[in-house]
């Protein structure tokens, strides 16, 4: 049997070589009505990332030495990550959403020597740095780097980085997340034992250089999977793709589900029939849109997860007595990770910080000796999220720590008042920020997207909040938008909404 020691080669290309690794679709043009993909066997990528690494290694990288990758989703970025890790160096994923002066600024601070990039981002690569283009024909393409020609992997001594991850940057400059080979193929080989990867086909359409889709690509292609990959999300073609290739699991975070069920005519007439699994993460799930994911998808079941990239994808799983999870819950800590909430009792129902310790914990932040270090001296990364625990050991989270804002002396956590709201019938979507406020400090508000068909009211909204929650968090000010702005990882731009809101309340004097 295969046993890898690089993350790069976690392929075990003989257990079936022809088998397809990934679909990968280009751009949906609906006035077309076509599509067009290009389809990976396992024995092609396994080919292509020894040519990437044979090419890599006869340029002269040394071993350690960075390469950066910024591009939208496509069959040539795997194979790019998978020789990258091959050859002993360390694959950076460039956020391709930052403005050129942020993705420059990642592109220095790893101190990459070299960028793989797609025709649509190479004029924001440094000038200064030699690239390689995807999707060009030319010299300086893809198809004329890679070198073909089998390659024995690099074996890395333990605890050696595969991959930097750059943070969001939403609370200042992006953090490079430096991680090892060996905890990430703990991932790879923790998660494919629990749910096999052999018999689905994955849709892939968040960003490659974000943890909830390259871990689960990752884990599909040590579990012998077929991920189809989007370019990125659109949500036509994301449902249009459930459809046409068969998909039976999908990775998601709330806002995309929220944005596919605008679709209401689209969704009618798309067999949904085959997707059994739905792992929500990277951001929290109320109960009104689970209730509408069970009506569009009538034969899944719905996976609430949580994961970070410095604390890695696992942390939760099912009870070990078979207990069923309340709705909102992440589940019961994995087996293999231990967990502890900050200033706060070992056992019972409790809330605090939650605190992680498992062989997916990063290796510490790249190049930033200015920051703490987030680890505790045992080694537990503090996650900056609250939780709370029931007395059956579940966990829901409660929102961030840094999220949270204090109004006349009260502490408010806005995805406890997201939460409240969504379960109005007529509420799809909320979300809360803090805006300034003479007499409170601060005081919420929100932002709602209605439920298709309904005429609901900022009245209704504030004398709904009033009689399911405590005085102090109904939102004072309430704005209905078509959809919630996204970031960059697809969460809700939080930052772009407490900005709008201020704007507003200045403008009509109300600040």
């Amino acid at each position: 049997m295969h046993t890898a020691e690089n993350l790069g080669d976690l392929i075990d290309v003989a257990r079936d070589p022809h088998k397809l690794a990934l679909i990968a679709l280009g751009d949906l043009d609906d006035t077309q009505g076509g599509w067009r993909d290009t389809r990976i066997t396992y024995g092609e990528l396994d080919a292509l990332a020894d040519g990437v690494a044979r090419a890599l290694e006869r340029r002269g990288l040394a071993r350690g030495q960075r390469v950066a990758i910024l591009a939208a989703n496509c069959a040539e970025y795997v194979a790019a990550l998978l020789g990258i890790m091959r050859a002993g160096l360390v694959a950076t994923p460039v956020n391709f959403r930052f403005p050129p002066a942020l993705s420059t600024f990642v592109i220095r601070d790893s101190e990459a020597q070299l960028v793989f990039c797609d025709a649509a981002r190479l004029a924001d690569c440094p000038a200064d740095l030699p690239t390689v283009v995807f999707d060009s024909d030319g010299a300086d393409g893809f198809a004329s780097f890679v070198d073909p020609g089998s390659y024995e992997p690099i074996v890395p001594e333990p605890g050696t980085p595969a991959m930097f991850l750059y943070t969001s940057g939403s609370t200042g400059k992006p953090k490079g997340v430096m991680l090892s080979h060996d905890s990430h193929l703990w991932v790879a080989r923790t998660r494919a034992a629990a749910q096999p990867p052999e018999a689905h086909r994955f849709l892939v359409a968040a960003p490659l250089y974000h943890m909830n889709a390259l871990t689960l690509v990752l884990m599909s292609l040590y579990g012998h999977g077929t991920v189809v990959l989007l370019p990125q999300f659109k949500a036509r073609a994301y449902i249009g793709a459930i459809e046409r290739y068969g998909v039976t699991w999908l990775t998601s975070v709330p806002p995309m589900i929220a944005m596919m069920l605008r679709e209401p005519d689209l969704l009618a007439r798309t067999d949904l029939t085959s997707v059994r699994l739905i792992r929500m993460g990277s951001a929290p799930v109320g109960e009104s849109l689970l209730e509408q994911i069970a009506q569009v998808f009538p034969n899944a079941k719905v996976t609430n997860v949580y994961g970070t990239t410095e604390g890695g994808p696992i942390v939760f799983g099912p009870h070990p007595d078979g207990l069923e999870p309340p709705p909102l819950s992440v589940g019961y800590p994995h087996s293999e990770v231990q967990v502890r909430l900050l200033d706060a009792p070992d056992r019972g129902a409790a809330t605090g910080v939650l605190a992680v310790r498992s062989p997916a914990v990063m290796l510490g932040y790249h190049n930033r000796k200015d920051l703490p270090v987030p680890l505790t001296a045992d080694g537990f990364y503090v996650t900056g999220d609250v939780f709370h625990r029931d007395e059956q050991g579940f966990y829901a989270f409660v929102g961030r720590a840094d999220d949270m804002f204090v109004s006349g002396g009260e502490n408010i956590f806005p995805g406890e008042v997201e939460r409240m709201l969504e379960t109005h019938p007529d509420i799809a979507q909320a979300c809360v920020v803090p805006v300034n406020d003479d007499i409170k400090g601060t005081k919420p508000v929100a932002f709602v997207v209605r439920r298709a068909g309904t005429a609901l009211t900022e009245h209704d909204v504030k004398q709904y909040a009033l009689a399911q929650a405590p005085a102090y968090q109904h939102p004072r000010r309430v704005w209905f938008v078509d959809a919630l702005p996204l970031a960059s990882t697809n969460k809700i731009d939080r930052a772009a909404l407490k900005h709008t809101a201020q704007a507003e309340l200045s403008a009509t004097g109300a600040a």
